[in-house]
């Protein structure tokens, strides 16, 4: 059951991370769109952990 939920989890980070990326590449513009892709790549990364966490 933990394994589902850290699936679930990190398939909702890979949601997120593509939605703050658009975003960030629509509406923004500067150091505001700096600085959230790199949240967005911060937020894929830990959702690639807890996919791994997922498989083990």
């Amino acid at each position: 059951m933990d394994k589902m939920w850290a699936s679930f989890i990190g398939m909702g980070l890979m949601v997120l991370a593509s939605l703050l990326i658009t975003f960030a590449r629509v509406k923004l513009k500067g150091f505001a769109r700096g600085i959230v892709s790199v949240i967005a790549f911060v937020v894929l990364l830990v959702s690639v952990v807890y996919m791994l966490l997922s498989i083990i």
